[in-house]
């Protein structure tokens, strides 16, 4: 039993000398890492959150993808989906419009033309709340392999659609599925557009060359998009919480050090539903209670991103 006392007393003395230099590593590295100069905004928000709610609902073709099995027969169209469809524009949108109301924030509004001028009223409304509307296409059809001409088309159709409908000019966009096609940037640039969001690359703003001018880059996401994870991964909405809330809290803890954008993504039948709007104001007020956070629509971002000298360019 004493031979016994003895191992555990000296390994627990050894394991203590190997853990002293490291922690004092740790120390070290910690007191002597140096502030990134691009720690800050330009405006000295220490993390921006970039809320997209996408207004698409309406826009969809016959038999799009839905939570409902894929076995209707050819040639039916499946009304029970169509209704869940219905769900964004009738419920889900308002909702969310009223939450982020009481929450104080705005969001970026990507919206679909077609959808647009099947709820023009709802379009105006989001626009009259102090939201960004931001330009998805005319219709959820495919733009990367279109001819230049008729993608040029493709997506100013859309963006006359918003402007007639709202007086808002959108300077963002983004393609159906994050899919643009080589044209597509060139295009945008040539439509007087400022920024884009089909990027995955980076968790903060920059700056790239189009027709020797310059265009920002808003990253998206696909790691906090309600399409991905309660539709996609069946999550419930705690654990769209908690995933989101991990996602921010090391994104926080490195703002200390580096510029940092977190991005979050709802989409009108998804993210309009009342659990999810429950968990998302949960979440966000979790995110307010942290010095430093700022809250901004993407136009605001790009702006930032283009009128900041330290913005990283590729």
């Amino acid at each position: 039993m004493n031979s016994r006392r003895t191992f555990i007393k000296q390994a627990g003395m050894l394991s203590a000398a190997s853990m002293m230099p490291f922690g004092n590593l740790l120390a070290k590295n910690k007191k002597n890492k140096k502030m990134d100069t691009r720690t800050k905004w330009s405006d000295g928000s220490r993390l921006v959150v970039s809320i997209s709610m996408q207004f698409e609902a309406g826009g969809q073709p016959d038999n799009a993808e839905s939570p409902f099995p894929k076995n209707l027969e050819k040639g039916f169209i499946d009304l029970p989906a169509s209704t869940w469809y219905q769900y964004g524009y009738k419920e889900g949108i308002p909702r969310m419009l009223d939450n982020w109301d009481e929450l104080g924030i705005k969001v970026t509004s990507h919206m679909v033309g077609s959808a647009v001028l099947k709820n023009p009223e709802l379009a105006k409304e989001i626009v009259a709340r102090g939201h960004e509307a931001a330009a998805h296409g005319m219709n959820w059809s495919s733009q990367y392999n279109l001819p230049y001409e008729e993608e040029k088309k493709f997506i100013k159709d859309g963006v006359d659609a918003i402007k007639l409908t709202t007086d808002f000019n959108p300077v963002g966009y983004n393609a159906n599925w994050l899919r643009r096609g080589k044209n597509t940037l060139n295009i945008l640039q040539e439509l007087g557009f400022k920024y884009h969001i089909d990027d995955l690359s980076r968790d903060e703003p920059f700056i790239i060359k189009i027709n020797q001018k310059d265009f920002a880059v808003v990253p998206y996401t696909l790691r906090n998009n309600d399409i991905l994870l309660i539709e996609g991964k069946n999550f419930s909405a705690d654990q769209f919480f908690n995933q989101v809330k991990l996602e921010f809290e090391q994104l926080y803890a490195e703002s200390e050090f580096k510029r940092r954008q977190l991005s979050i993504s709802f989409h009108d039948r998804i993210g309009g539903t009342p659990q999810m709007v429950r968990a998302t104001k949960n979440l966000i007020q979790y995110i307010q209670q942290h010095e430093g956070i700022s809250f901004k629509r993407k136009d605001e971002i790009a702006e930032l991103t283009l009128g900041d000298s330290t913005s990283i360019r590729e």
